[in-house]
């Protein structure tokens, strides 16, 4: 086993106090290493700060993997895993790897025999599904649904479908300014019966969740514009 280890640190989903969503332990972790591999610069430095105002920002490096990330940068990054300093993940919010480019890493250390080690941490999938009341026994996650109207439309008549068919719970999110056109593109393509959840501003003091029908969707007036969002619907 080589001798680095490569720490999943889970961040926050918002502006809350971090203590009610990262663990002790977790702060020691972040205290011990200065190399971090990270989604966003800024985010990051900001979410260190926050958590550990007196570990110093010039002592950090920090080294970008993101959606743009390519095949050569991401060698370079894999050269990390081959040094003799533990490394940090850091997405832009919640857990790395998930739903993150942080997996690209995470298989390079699978195939460099470093040592994996996962962080207990908010997880907004997993946050939205624990209190959705829908099956946790089977779900999926399908991350963004396409823009296309058409297209979207075929991939929630799909989701529905495959829901009905196999008893599972579908999750998926949209870019928070176009939360509302998301859920009024539900209520109209899916039956009147099917359950949807909406989960907004997980672990922050204006949290919001709900399941209801489409034809109750239909007749509340909501808005959930810029707030980041996970949907969940079982048909």
């Amino acid at each position: 086993m080589n001798s680095v280890k490569l720490y999943l640190i889970p961040t926050l989903l918002g502006n809350d106090d971090f203590e009610r969503s990262i663990p002790r332990w977790n702060l020691e972790i972040i205290n011990s290493i200065n190399v971090f591999v990270v989604e966003n610069e800024k985010s990051a430095r900001k979410f260190i700060k926050t958590v550990l105002p007196e570990k110093k920002q010039s002592e950090l490096e920090l080294h970008l993997l993101n959606k743009n990330t390519s095949d050569s940068e991401l060698s370079e990054l894999s050269k990390l895993l081959s040094g003799n300093r533990n490394i940090g993940i850091l997405s832009e919010a919640g857990l790395p790897a998930v739903a993150d480019p942080g997996a690209k890493l995470v298989r390079l250390a699978h195939k460099k025999n470093v040592e994996l080690v996962p962080l207990v941490g908010p997880s907004s999938i997993l946050l939205a599904l624990m209190a959705s009341g829908m099956n946790g026994q089977q779900f999926a996650f399908h991350g963004y649904l396409p823009i296309d109207k058409f297209e979207r439309k075929k991939s929630i008549q799909k989701l529905e479908s495959d829901s009905r068919t196999n008893g599972c719970t579908q999750i998926f999110m949209e870019t928070p300014y176009r939360n509302n056109q998301l859920l009024e593109d539900l209520v109209k393509t899916c039956n009147s019966s099917t359950l949807i959840c909406v989960a907004c501003n997980l672990t922050m003091e204006d949290e919001f969740i709900s399941t209801k029908t489409a034809r109750e969707w239909a007749q509340k007036k909501t808005d959930f514009h810029k707030k980041p969002a996970i949907f969940l619907l079982e048909s």
